[in-house]
């Protein structure tokens, strides 16, 4: 499986940004999807997830109402839209790859991607 995640940039607090991972290697619309991300100095944070079709999601605390995940089973691919982006939100963002339909725990997540860094200025 090789995830290959992009979109990530630099932004000013408030704006938006449109994070895209492609999948391939194996049947993307069987096993659930999620982002994570990992901030200088801190430990890997969950963010998002979303299950096999698409029709269930799940959000941090932190990112509940600013961001939005979904997925194109069709493009092998799941997206992060996010709005009202803080200073807090610069972090370096993952996809990864359940082996689970849906899953909301990062030890259950089997393929990462390398990661997009995105920087919210103050």
């Amino acid at each position: 499986v090789q995830l290959q995640a992009s979109g990530g940039g630099l932004v000013q607090a408030g704006g938006s940004l449109r994070l895209s991972c492609a999948a391939s290697g194996r049947t993307f619309s069987a096993y659930g999807m999620g982002w994570f991300r990992q901030a200088p100095g801190k430990e890997r944070e969950f963010v998002a997830a979303i299950n096999h079709g698409g029709y269930t999601t799940y959000y941090a605390g932190s990112v509940k109402g600013r961001f939005t995940i979904s997925r194109d089973n069709a493009k092998n691919t799941v997206y992060l839209q996010m709005n009202s982006l803080k200073p807090e939100d610069t972090a370096v963002y993952y996809c990864a790859e359940s082996n689970l339909r849906w899953s909301t725990k990062t030890e259950e997540y089997d393929y990462w991607g390398q990661g997009t860094q995105v920087t919210v200025s103050s």
